[in-house]
């Protein structure tokens, strides 16, 4: 199974690049950056990565964001993540990004879109993967601060696929950003939103009717109300889930009771992701093998997940063709 696994081209639909960033890394950056961090070593980095909560991993997830200044840091941090999508075989992936996190601290939004993609045209060259941005909003901050996201996003909105919405899910329902969300779609860009992460299940219901997303990223506690199931598969919407993330959050307490095998086997179009994989312990890889072993996944189950991170994601139908069949491929080579 590892080994088929390995083998398949994946697409990755639910990436935080600032969630990408590894110790290592973040050392160097900070040291070439010469800014103070609260850690001695890369170990002292490696221990703080244990999380009793979503709060917990978001301040040092904030804290280590802050070494990020220059274009060049930037690209570092996604070049290192594409190399990672290199060695897990994602041939398509969509990185999400949160620029107020720099901007709040005096970062220019050019810096970081301009950092992001020279990365992503040099990823192109050098290993043939194919990726989109996502620009998402911070849900602790105002509507009114992603409003000021927004219009310094127009510039660069040929290089932006879709808006999203991210950080503290608890007391930040999406019904908080309708506003901006109606904004961004009128520029042309696709909603997706978290929901039902830590918080509620009204709250996928709101990102549904309320901001209208074409995708939703987690969504494990739809699973506490049986309409909404109804209403995801009716929709046809895809739900982008994190396991080895869930694992480190808290939000499941074992990888066997894991929701994954109940939304595939209720008809919801679930699709595996690494989340914020340089803090939650793995890459794509990683969170395939450890859902596929702890639920007794089969090799359909796999080939269904994997289907649907291409089938459901913003690439064109002409891209979807191209990776399904390089799928099919691979399936065939195993079924010899």
């Amino acid at each position: 199974m590892q080994d088929f696994i390995a083998a398949l081209p994946k697409a990755e639909l639910h990436l935080h690049i600032e969630g990408s960033f590894e110790p290592e890394l973040m050392f160097e950056i900070a040291q070439r950056n010469k800014i103070e961090i609260p850690y001695k070593t890369i170990e002292e980095v490696k221990k703080a990565y244990q999380f009793s909560c979503l709060q917990d991993f978001l301040d040092i997830y904030y804290a280590g964001a802050g070494v990020l200044i220059h274009e060049n840091d930037f690209y570092d941090l996604a070049m290192a993540y594409y190399q990672k999508c290199y060695e897990n075989n994602v041939i398509h992936t969509e990185i999400m990004f949160d620029p107020q996190t720099h901007t709040q601290r005096g970062i220019a939004f050019e810096i970081v879109i301009n950092g992001l993609q020279k990365a992503r045209l040099d990823a192109k060259e050098k290993w043939g993967i194919n990726s989109l941005f996502i620009m998402s909003y911070l849900r602790h901050l105002s509507e009114e601060s992603a409003f000021e996201t927004l219009k310094q996003s127009l510039p660069y909105k040929d290089l932006i696929t879709s808006v999203g919405l991210d950080s503290s899910e608890m007391g930040n329902p999406p019904a908080k950003f309708k506003n901006v969300f109606e904004a961004s779609v009128k520029e042309g860009y696709i909603p997706v939103a978290h929901a039902g992460e830590e918080g509620p299940a009204d709250y996928i219901r709101e990102a549904i009717d309320i901001l209208k997303v074409a995708r939703i990223d987690h969504g494990n506690r739809c699973l506490e109300d049986e309409n909404l199931v109804q209403e995801i598969v009716k929709r046809d919407l895809a739900l982008t889930v994190c396991p080895l993330s869930n694992l480190e959050l808290r939000n499941t307490d074992v990888m066997t009771n894991h929701p994954l095998k109940k939304l595939l086997d209720k008809g919801i179009k679930a699709t595996v992701n690494s989340d914020d994989p340089a803090y939650f312990g793995g890459y794509m890889n990683a969170n395939f093998e450890a859902v596929q072993e702890a639920l007794n996944l089969s090799k359909e189950d796999i080939i269904t997940l994997v289907k649907n991170s291409f089938n459901y994601s913003f690439a064109t139908d002409e891209q979807k063709k191209t990776y399904l069949e390089k799928v099919d491929e691979v399936v065939n080579e195993f079924a010899k």
